[in-house]
């Protein structure tokens, strides 16, 4: 059976944010003084998880993509990116990173399933970097860039937040990109509580009349728009029927999002 909401789009595409947590602080994304993290209790164990993704593959979800918060500072990540690889119907497995970890992470999750990368890279220039994340070191995203590319990931999507960088920022990342053979997107700074969104330049999202994908928090909300309030607790609906009424009560397109932030929904 496949999923088609009211509008006969087809959903086969689910975000799974996997912990709200974070290694960088960064400016557009988070105050300065850092946030409440969601009590542990309310994260969903990777087993629940798992099980919910099960049943959304017989319903023909057949694309995930693992976000945060940073998803590779949960703990066993690696060993959840290996559960669901091997669950039969899945097939394209991707991650959105930060990079910070990467370098000395990207084998293992290129060896437990991962098929490809988004990392957030917003500048080259390292006092900029800085900045922006309060702290991050622009090297550690770069090595971590380039040990995915050295271990095949493909593709590699960089995504660059605009209006937080110089021009000849701008024009050095899209040298960086051509020269190691990435791909770049450049979203639009965004608000949720003021629904102010936009198209991914160089990529899909945003595209409100084809959009394909549902968003599972790291605490047990299926989302099936992220710029709206419409949220179903999985273990209070349960798995099916959640899955059911996101889809069935998907929004033609984003309005505005006033219970969550980005660092907490997956983006």
């Amino acid at each position: 059976m496949l999923l088609y909401d009211s509008f006969n789009r087809q959903i086969n595409y689910l975000r799974i944010s996997v912990t709200d947590r974070c290694n960088f602080r960064c400016t557009y994304c988070m105050p300065q003084e850092g946030v409440q993290h969601i009590a542990h209790e309310h994260i969903l164990r990777y087993e629940e998880i798992i099980e919910f993704v099960r049943i959304a593959v017989k319903y023909g979800i057949n694309k995930i993509r693992i976000t945060g918060g940073e998803p590779l500072v949960r703990k066993g990540i690696v060993q959840f990116i290996e559960m669901l690889s091997q669950i039969k119907g899945i097939t394209d497995l991707s991650l959105t990173t930060n990079g910070f970890l990467l370098e000395e992470m990207a084998p293992d999750i290129k060896k437990a399933g991962i098929h490809r990368i988004n990392i957030s890279l917003d500048t080259l220039n390292s006092d900029n970097f800085k900045a922006i994340t309060r702290g991050g070191s622009v090297d550690k995203v770069v090595n971590g860039i380039l040990k995915a590319k050295e271990l095949g990931f493909h593709p590699i999507k960089i995504n660059v937040v605009k209006g937080i960088q110089t021009e000849q920022e701008i024009e050095e990342l899209k040298k960086f990109a051509l020269q190691h053979h990435l791909e770049l997107r450049f979203i639009q700074l965004m608000n949720l509580k003021h629904g102010v969104f936009s198209r991914v330049e160089g990529g899909e999202g945003g595209a409100c009349h084809s959009c394909n994908r549902l968003r599972l928090t790291a605490d047990g909300y299926l989302m099936p728009c992220l710029f709206n309030d419409i949220k179903y607790h999985i273990r209070t609906y349960g798995y099916e029927e959640a899955l059911l009424k996101a889809v069935n009560t998907k929004p033609l397109s984003g309005t505005h999002n006033l219970s969550r932030c980005f660092y907490n929904v997956g983006g």
